[in-house]
């Protein structure tokens, strides 16, 4: 497939020279993983959401999670040191990403942030991650997450 949007997580990608294979699909508002993995008849487990939180002091964070499970935020808070975490808003969410709320990728964002990966990820051979676009995931080997970006593993999963 050559016909796919060039975002900033694809030109990020390019830049790093990481094999990705890409994958569109129709983009249904609320339909999250779920809906995303069924499209492309893959394993929800495999496809990692991409996930904008801040601290107590309002400081941004990546957490890449699997599509079936969610983020402890009490753990992930003790985890990292602070007194709290919780998910941002769309809005900042977007300002600090430079992607739209439904299609944010941990890769190319406009601000530098921590990231922080569910350890069980990297036990995965591929992964399903978002592309930067409501629509559009890439298809990489999960080891390549330690490869292009800085990441912490975290055991931080619940069901």
């Amino acid at each position: 497939m050559t016909d796919y949007p060039v975002t900033p997580a694809i030109r990020f990608l390019r830049e790093k020279r990481a094999e990705f294979v890409p994958h569109l699909y129709d983009y249904v508002e609320r339909g999250g993983t779920g809906e995303s993995a069924k499209q492309l008849g893959v394993d929800e487990h495999a496809v990692v959401k991409t996930l904008i939180f801040e601290t107590n002091e309002r400081k941004p964070l990546i957490v890449l999670m699997h599509g079936d499970r969610h983020v402890s935020a009490k753990n992930l808070a003790r985890h990292i040191g602070v007194k709290s975490v919780e998910p941002a808003d769309a809005a900042r969410a977007s300002k600090w990403t430079g992607y739209q709320f439904g299609g944010t990728s941990p890769f190319g964002t406009k601000l530098s942030m921590p990231v922080y990966v569910e350890k069980t990820i990297f036990d995965l051979d591929r992964i399903y991650i978002n592309g930067g676009k409501r629509g559009f995931l890439v298809e990489i080997d999960a080891s390549l997450l330690r490869c292009v970006l800085y990441v912490e593993e975290v055991d931080v999963a619940i069901e």
